[in-house]
């Protein structure tokens, strides 16, 4: 990766896409540092950390919700409404219809996806701004004599829905005139921030001035642990199961064509993080819904003890729910008809295996089979991991930045900008060799 990087600046338009790149985050990075005006920063701060699924949102922006800042709702949002238009598609036969029509019709659903996200933006914010005023966070007398809570309302709500759509407008233009995948580079830099933090606290807390140098063994035995999980996701993101096809040779005219043998890649974790989201979002969102509508009611202490990310049975709930999520969103990205289909209607085959409903069915059980490989991956990557830096850290510091979630989410985005970058230098060889 680092030799790909090194070659990438050595060509100028790739240089010259790179420097754009940086200086779009280093934009987003400071306004994950730029204050809302009317917000108090300590308690704000406090109700973040009191909330497992706000420190989730928190840590992939960056620690920007922490902070209060103008970027403090980051992707998140866009994210969501992106998540929703997914499941849309497949229920509402307009927008399936829309999603087959080709550039326009993707362009339709991303203005639909926007739309979406601005409306999740403005609740998200409504919902913040005025479950966190009552411990103090939302303080008129900050905007001076003039100030009202009406007014100081108004006013972090509209910074934050602004900051919202300013990231996911600094996330497309670095899939446009950066290197690509801008949404996922917001993600990643921001994980890397929470988690150099967390690290640099680490090490403050023992070389400091009343540091305690016998820590330096808990921080020694956390990274070895964690570059050795981070060499599994990086095994097991990597791997993949090929499914050989082979084409037959046709005669058009005085050309032919076909007869040429590929495969059908499988990846072992094609699903990414989305199983996880789901999982950790649906068991984690009530108790943030009654954190802020009912915070001292009894079934909001039941919950927060016996489903808390704290508890076993939260572990074991999620790694459940990530299994069957897993086999929902594999039927969203694969679906073995239209491969099967596209297979024929090429004059392909699958060697030992008749064209038509066989096809379909082997595809659907090596589908299967691949799914329950990753998903018992994701299950083990989301529990064992947290379970074994909790160990080694019993202060906390450091598991909470480094989340199964954030490993997954920092892997695959390396790894896909890595493959970007080959990508675009290989273009320009083509480019070259034409003229």
């Amino acid at each position: 990766m680092f030799k790909t990087i090194i070659n990438a600046f050595k060509v100028k338009e790739i240089r010259t896409k790179i420097f754009i790149t940086l200086l779009l985050l280093a934009v987003y990075r400071f306004g994950c540092w730029l204050p809302v005006p009317g917000i108090n920063f300590d308690a704000f701060s406090a109700e973040v950390s009191g909330q497992s699924f706000l420190e989730l949102l928190s840590a992939i922006s960056g620690g920007a919700l922490a902070n209060g800042a103008f970027f403090a709702l980051g992707v998140s949002p866009y994210i969501n409404a992106s998540i929703i238009m997914q499941l849309l598609t497949m229920a509402i036969p307009r927008l399936e219809r829309l999603s087959h029509e080709g550039n326009e019709g993707r362009k339709k659903i991303s203005r639909y996806t926007r739309i979406a996200g601005l409306i999740l933006a403005l609740v998200q914010a409504i919902a913040i701004t005025v479950s966190f005023s009552s411990s103090g966070a939302i303080n008129a007398e900050l905007f001076g004599s003039t100030g009202t809570t009406v007014f100081a309302y108004i006013t972090v709500v509209s910074m934050l829905v602004a900051g919202a759509m300013l990231t996911i407008w600094i996330g497309e233009r670095i899939t446009e005139v950066g290197i690509g995948n801008g949404l996922s580079l917001l993600i990643f830099v921001g994980i890397i921030a929470s988690a150099g933090t967390a690290l640099l606290n680490s090490l403050t807390s023992v070389f400091g001035t009343d540091g305690n140098i016998d820590n330096i063994w808990t921080i020694l035995i956390f990274i070895t642990a964690l570059i050795i999980i981070f060499g599994l996701v990086v095994f097991m993101d990597l791997a993949e199961r090929k499914i050989p096809v082979q084409y037959a040779k046709q005669i058009k005219g005085r050309k032919m064509y076909g007869g040429q043998n590929t495969n059908i890649p499988l990846k072992i974790s094609g699903l990414g993080v989305m199983p996880i989201i789901f999982a950790t979002s649906i068991v984690l969102f009530p108790q943030l819904l009654m954190s802020f509508f009912w915070p001292t009611s009894d079934f909001y202490y039941w919950y927060a003890s016996n489903l808390g990310s704290d508890s076993w049975i939260y572990n074991i709930v999620v790694a459940l729910l990530i299994v069957f999520f897993s086999y929902f969103y594999a039927q969203m990205a694969f679906n073995p008809e239209e491969v099967s289909r596209n297979i024929q209607q090429n004059g392909g085959f699958i060697p030992g295996i008749r064209a038509g409903k066989p096809t379909t069915d082997y595809l659907k059980k090596i589908s299967s089979r691949v799914t329950l490989f990753g998903a018992i991956f994701l299950a083990f990557v989301f529990v064992v991991p947290a379970l074994i830096f909790k160990g080694i850290d019993s202060s906390n510091t450091l598991v909470s930045a480094f989340s199964a979630t954030g490993i997954l989410i920092v892997v695959s985005v390396a790894l896909e900008f890595d493959k970007q970058l080959e990508a675009q230098m290989l273009m320009r060889n083509y480019r070259g060799f034409l003229k």
